[in-house]
């Protein structure tokens, strides 16, 4: 056999040009100098000012320096981990680009997102409000399924102290999966309390430093502006040594130009002059940039989620920010669909694939229904299955002395067979994906197994998990001190409330 050179390519897909990709940064420097951003937070304005940007009331502009500095001070890639004290505490997320050696597209994570404020009943099948117990719900099945890499909220519980239900979507969170976790908030107490739930599960401020398993998600608004209580909530969450993952983005046609080009300017503009501010808060912290660039519907002005524009767009965020090395945060498995339906099923397939090829480190808003109005846990258990056959399309073909197989090739020889072979039984499991939710079987044996469809399967998968699938606990006392915990917010914010109408 001849000396073949190792050669292993995973397919890539980029949609700009290294000359598109700088036209855009300029430009996107050149909007946050000329028009710069609405900077509603105080303390950022005057590390802003004191940084040399340009000041007039809320109105910053940012010299184009200020954001290389910026981009330079910011760690390629940094690590989540998984919850201490359970199997997967040594196992991490990279997220980010972490050097030429290591294929940069080959390291995407996907999991949900939050917000949504209507969750599919997972026994009924019927939307309804979401409620307390669907974040625990949601952790659990993410827990349970192979290709969901962290844990997010999925739905906005609607039937507690509505300003505590971050705080509440966390406390859910942290019990039912042993994957890191993204919380979000609305003000800096509830940043305060999620660190408080963060010790409680670590153990001490400096374990959780050394591997933290959360990181705070939170935005920037489109056109152009950076909100007062986003920028608290990052800042605490930086003083105590929790990474951001700040994320945004603009609407063609609405908060964004219609152009694809404009609108990206828009949107890169909000997230590298947050990135700035960030910077110049804790130079070298943690942060991961995202964007959800969207067209407009031409029929209801509301953002197309399950676009081919908000992919494309995503995909062009995503080599902008490979090219800044930067960590990068899209979105996949999101639907227009109000149902699991082949819509669903049509556009989570599309925007998973292209979000895999493009590279996008974290991807979020899986189990999206209804332009992230609906969560759904069907539609989690659905894309696990397309992220798995994404997955096996990113690790192309291995070409390599061991897999050619000329010595095997030459053995059978022509009119021979493969199927008895060693080398078959030993790779077969490795080299051929196989589907746990996609029927391949005979007709005949599909007709006799009572003729599932998809959504069959999807559900009978689902409630499997929701009936055996059992997280690793929280170690003895932990939960005791998270209830404490969320006991001591709904007694402060009773406090306030009586302090306010006292007033």
């Amino acid at each position: 056999m001849g000396e073949y050179e190792y050669l292993y390519q995973p397919p890539q897909f980029s949609v700009l040009s290294e000359a598109q990709i700088q036209k855009l940064v300029a430009a996107t420097l050149e909007c946050l100098e000329r028009t710069g951003l609405h900077v509603l937070n105080a303390e950022a304005r005057d590390l802003l000012a004191a940084a040399g940007a340009r000041v007039d009331g809320v109105r910053v502009r940012f010299p184009p320096s200020l954001v290389q500095d910026a981009i330079a001070a910011t760690p390629r890639a940094f690590r989540l981990w998984g919850r201490p004290g359970t199997q997967a505490s040594d196992l991490a997320l990279q997220v980010g680009y972490p050097g030429p050696e290591e294929e940069a597209r080959s390291r995407v994570y996907f999991g949900p997102g939050p917000t949504c404020p209507y969750f599919v009943d997972p026994e009924s099948g019927q939307r309804r409000r979401t409620r307390r117990g669907d974040p625990g719900l949601t952790a659990l099945v993410c827990d349970a399924l192979d290709n969901i890499d962290y844990v997010m909220s999925l739905g906005l519980v609607d039937d507690v102290t509505p300003h505590l239900a971050p705080v509440y979507e966390l406390a859910e969170m942290v019990a039912n999966t042993s994957k890191p976790v993204l919380p979000w908030a609305y003000s800096t107490e509830n940043v305060a309390d999620i660190y408080q739930i963060a010790l409680a599960v670590a153990g001490s401020h400096e374990a959780l430093r050394q591997k933290p398993f959360l990181a705070l998600f939170t935005t920037f608004h489109s056109p152009l502006t950076q909100t007062n209580e986003d920028l608290a909530n990052a800042f605490w969450a930086l003083d105590h040594d929790i990474p951001v993952v700040m994320i945004g983005g603009a609407t063609a046609g609405s908060s964004g130009p219609v152009t694809g080009a404009g609108a990206l300017v828009v949107g890169l503009a909000g997230a590298l002059g947050g990135l700035a501010i960030l910077q110049l808060k804790a130079p070298g912290a943690p942060v991961c940039l995202g964007n959800v660039p969207e067209a407009m519907d031409l029929r209801t002005c509301i953002p197309a989620y399950g676009s081919p524009e908000m992919s494309l767009y995503s995909a062009a965020v995503s080599d902008v920010m490979r090219h800044l090395d930067l960590p990068f945060m899209g979105t996949a498995g999101a639907s227009e669909a109000k149902t699991l339906d082949l819509q669903a099923a049509i556009e989570s397939t599309f925007q998973v694939l292209m979000s895999g090829l493009s590279g996008a480190t974290l991807v979020h808003d899986v189990g999206f229904l209804d332009c992230a109005n609906i969560g759904s846990l069907q539609s989690l258990v659905m894309n696990d299955e397309i992220i798995a056959m994404a997955r096996r399309v990113l690790r192309g073909i291995d070409i390599s002395d061991e897999t050619l197989m000329l010595d095997l090739i030459d053995r059978v020889g022509p009119g021979g067979e493969f199927v008895s072979s060693d080398e078959t039984a030993r790779l077969c499991r490795t080299e051929i994906w196989h589907p746990k939710l996609l029927d391949r079987q005979s007709w005949f044996l599909w007709e006799e197994g009572g003729q599932q469809t998809m959504n069959d399967r999807i559900q009978t998968r689902l409630l499997k998990i929701l009936a055996r699938h059992k997280p690793q606990p929280l170690p003895e006392g932990v939960q005791d001190r998270i209830n404490d915990i969320l006991e001591a917010a709904e007694s402060r914010h009773v406090a306030s409330v009586i302090g306010q109408l006292a007033q």
